[in-house]
């Protein structure tokens, strides 16, 4: 993996009314590398997310992508080159499957369709779903449905992946196939953000994992630094309570 910074957060800023949510957020994510975001609920951690793709926009601070700004991008043009996989799988009930992956293909990225099926079915292969491409959303298991919501994501060929807890929403037994896949994905090169309550994942899987509480980043290290010797208090008791 390179050593290349890929996606950097510098002092970012975000407030709904007089409520701070981000209050100058750092976070450095290498190229090919992958980030877990733990942290409490209402820490701010899917806001961070959402304003790296500007479903919201920062107050003030930067994001970086290659050392280029987001900020100066058209929106729509950076969804396509950073993905973003929700806790809800968001997929239309009335379109099969692959149609739900080639839809934004054909509309966003203009493929025709023949090539855009192609690479719907290759990305249906890639998570272990080829054989469901004609079904309808309402025929999967959610776990297969998160799978779905991937493909459709790594269809547009992302250069960044961002996940906000794709397992959340998922029965206890279809997390592991999930987060299977997602490891896979971090072994295969594709730089990742991820915010999740997974800590298994987080300590085997992550380059870097940061601890947000109250709209701050108080530590950020790699994975052995953090859960085995962490230093902030508020993350040790963090990790006292859900460990």
């Amino acid at each position: 993996m390179s050593t290349s910074v890929s996606l950097s957060l510098r002092d970012v800023h975000l407030a709904f009314g007089s409520h701070q949510v981000l209050r100058g957020v750092d976070l450095d994510v290498a190229r090919g590398g992958t980030a877990c975001v733990i942290g409490p609920s209402g820490s701010g951690k899917s806001t961070l997310l959402r304003t790296v793709n500007r479903l919201l926009e920062p107050d003030r601070g930067d994001v970086l992508l290659d050392g280029r700004s987001v900020l100066r991008d058209d929106p729509d043009a950076l969804r396509q080159r950073i993905g973003m996989v929700f806790q809800q799988f968001n997929l239309f009930p009335h379109m099969s499957v692959e149609r739900n992956i080639t839809l934004p293909l054909r509309r966003i990225r203009k493929l025709g369709e023949d090539e855009a099926v192609a690479r719907a079915r290759a990305e249906l292969d890639r998570v272990g779903l080829a054989a469901k491409a004609d079904a309808r959303p309402a025929h999967l298991s959610g776990g297969q449905q998160q799978r779905v919501a991937i493909a459709r994501a790594l269809a547009m060929q992302p250069q960044v992946m961002l996940f906000d807890e794709a397992t959340s929403a998922l029965d206890p037994e279809l997390v592991k196939g999930v987060l299977a896949l997602m490891a896979e994905l971090s072994t295969q090169g594709m730089t990742m953000v991820v915010v999740t309550h997974e800590m298994g994942f987080a300590r085997e899987v992550a380059d870097t994992v940061a601890f947000m509480d109250a709209g701050v980043v108080l530590e950020a290290g790699e994975p052995a630094a953090i859960f085995e010797s962490a230093r902030h208090p508020r993350l040790r008791r963090f990790l006292s309570q859900v460990l």
